[in-house]
């Protein structure tokens, strides 16, 4: 008798974690766009770095050389229906919300172009460090006739797609960019829809830093090795990030006391404890992330 198998679920996110990091690379060559299976894992793969003791700091990067991802995959979006394109953004909402909001730091490693829905998953990392000449970044969904949110590329198209889907950056882009570089400048960056380089983007603040090509990868290994202990007590790492990410959605002084209870948590740590002692005895620290 014929039995039932299971279909087959593609990887759509590959996981690793070493040193004291959380490896996440999308990928769906050529371009990584992301469909809802594609954020469903990465899903999976925050919640499981965030319970993982052993992991102090979350890389984010693309398969490939050529791009972190040109965001949401078009050929998906013309065949679900409104209702079905209101869900996936909700949950591509949530699932970049819970990676922001994840008490340890995150890092974006632009490998290759980030645009679009791509750049909205790099937005929602604390860091982003780009990879010198490697491609454009930029929302150009205004294009597309959309908001930077549901922007992409068909398979082995690089750029904006000749398509009118009459949307707009619906992930995150509005609210973030404006965040990151200010009202005016984000508004202008979307309304234009232009690709920009990665000089440009660290010189507005997008991005935090521009390695060199030849030996990018070693030199972010080397650049998010030094969040994790022996080198930094990364519990306090991930607080700071959570008191700047919770700190700026709430009035000032709801910032300042979650604050003072992050805080709280720090001085009854052992790094803290560490920590201070160390500096009293003049010696370095050893941290242990806990």
């Amino acid at each position: 008798m014929a039995t039932m198998t299971e279909p087959q679920i593609k990887t759509l996110i590959q996981y690793r974690s070493e040193d004291g990091l959380a490896i996440i690379e999308l990928d769906d060559p050529p371009a990584n766009t992301y469909t809802f299976e594609m954020m469903h894992q990465l899903d999976e793969a925050i919640l499981k770095a965030r319970f993982d003791d052993t992991v102090h700091v979350i890389v984010l990067r693309g398969h490939g050389d050529k791009f972190f991802s040109a965001g949401a995959n078009i050929g998906m979006l013309n065949k679900v229906t409104p209702r079905f394109k209101y869900f996936f953004c909700l949950h591509a909402n949530e699932t970049l919300n819970r990676l922001e909001q994840t008490p340890k730091l995150t890092i974006a490693a632009l490998n290759g172009h980030t645009v679009g829905g791509g750049l909205e998953i790099a937005m929602a990392c604390d860091l982003r460090i780009a990879k010198e000449n490697a491609g454009k970044i930029g929302l150009p969904e205004v294009n597309l006739g959309v908001l930077p949110g549901t922007g992409g590329t068909n398979a082995g198209k690089i750029g904006l797609p000749e398509v009118n889907l009459g949307v707009l950056p619906g992930t995150g882009g509005t609210q973030r960019l404006a965040r990151i570089v200010g009202k005016s400048l984000a508004i202008e960056l979307m309304v234009k829809g232009e690709l920009f380089s990665f000089d440009r983007a660290k010189e507005i603040g997008l991005v935090n830093e521009v390695f060199d090509a030849k030996d990018f990868w070693e030199q972010v290994l080397l650049y998010a090795k030094q969040f994790c202990p022996p080198h930094k007590a990364s519990k306090a790492v991930g607080l700071i990030k959570r008191s700047v990410q919770s700190g700026a959605e709430v009035p000032f002084e709801s910032g300042l006391a979650i604050e003072r209870e992050l805080q709280q948590q720090l001085f009854q740590s052992d790094d803290a404890k560490e920590g201070i002692a160390a500096n009293q005895e003049k010696r370095m620290a050893e941290f242990k992330g806990k």
